[in-house]
């Protein structure tokens, strides 16, 4: 059954049990008159990401520019990292866990809040399309492990080998102290996460990674977590996370920074909340990193960090530049 049949069909036996109370609150006329007093319809395309992933803003923007949708410029920026085998943190030669196995996460979601997910995927390179069948073929928003690699073949996926050579070769090596203590700023927790604004002003979001490199079997963090490492609310902007991912589960980050952005914190007041919610939880630990990026609807960008040395992307009709990104620890 398709997504949107079932959804359809659902709505009309749960409709009634939606309180006038509950909808008064989601629909704040005050909320939605601000939002449409500061959105105009004249919004000019931009595609963000986290880090200097050049190609992959180059991508999006190919997209946009030539008036293609939010969503499919996300997943299309995306796709290039996770093709990219010399990106050790996404897709096709991304390091393993500690038993020597590459499993992928992602998620994306559109402009009417739909979202699709997969955590824990094999033998396909391309998590975040796998993700996008999720959303658009299934009635589910997540598929994990076995079952959404076996999803990902009946929607016409390849099986690939997903272990590259020089992967493998420093999983050995790595084998030899199994010691388990990621490096800040170092691919080996990275990720990439990415927001667009379309020239109809429509956002969405797509994020990727490989995890954490040497990880437990079967871990899974914030990269395909709705919510977590990705949210977009389409009437106020969307946030995307990298880092620790144990951390940004903890605080639902992303939807925090959208949630603070509609109270009318700009992004960038968002981000810088959504690091100190974190640290407030951490207090005697600084030495990891969470970096934030956020987009409003009005294509206002910011970011935010606990360490220096995170960046991210930028790619609208004002030029292609990567931003360093302010952090919580100077030096």
């Amino acid at each position: 059954m398709k997504r949107r049949k079932f959804l359809k069909n659902s709505s009309t036996l749960t409709a009634g049990m939606i309180s006038a109370p509950l909808l008064a609150s989601c629909q704040d006329p005050k909320i939605i008159e601000t939002n449409l007093a500061e959105n105009p319809s004249g919004t000019k395309p931009i595609a963000i990401c986290t880090w200097n992933f050049e190609n992959a803003t180059a991508k999006a923007w190919e997209v946009l520019k030539e008036g293609g949708s939010a969503l499919d410029a996300v997943e299309q920026g995306v796709m290039v990292e996770e093709a990219d085998i010399n990106n050790q943190t996404v897709g096709k030669g991304g390091r393993p866990d500690r038993n020597g196995n590459v499993t992928l996460d992602a998620c994306i979601m559109d402009k009417d809040g739909n979202c699709g997910a997969v955590l824990c995927i094999q033998n396909i390179a391309h998590p975040i399309s796998v993700a996008r069948k999720v959303m658009e073929e299934t009635p589910h928003v997540m598929l994990a492990g076995k079952g959404a690699e076996l999803f990902g073949y009946e929607m016409g996926f390849e099986k690939t080998s997903l272990l590259t050579e020089k992967s493998k070769l420093e999983w050995l090596e790595w084998k030899k102290t199994s010691e388990y203590k990621p490096i800040i700023n170092i691919e080996n927790h990275d990720t990439i996460g990415m927001l667009a604004i379309d020239k109809n002003g429509d956002i969405s979001g797509a994020c990727t990674t490989s995890g954490m490199a040497y990880k437990f079997a079967g871990r899974v963090g914030d990269s395909p977590i709705v919510g977590a490492g990705l949210f977009v609310d389409n009437e106020v902007g969307g946030a995307t996370a990298t880092g620790v991912g144990e951390e940004v589960v903890r605080t639902v980050g992303s939807f925090l920074i959208v949630e603070l952005m509609r109270q009318g914190k700009s992004p960038q007041e968002a981000c810088e909340e959504g690091v100190k919610r974190i640290l407030a939880k951490n207090k005697e630990n600084t030495d990891f990193q969470i970096g934030f990026i956020a987009m409003n609807k009005k294509g206002e960008t910011g970011s935010y960090c606990i360490q220096p040395g995170f960046t991210y992307r930028q790619y609208s009709e004002s030029g292609h530049v990567n931003t360093p990104s302010d952090s919580f620890i100077k030096s």
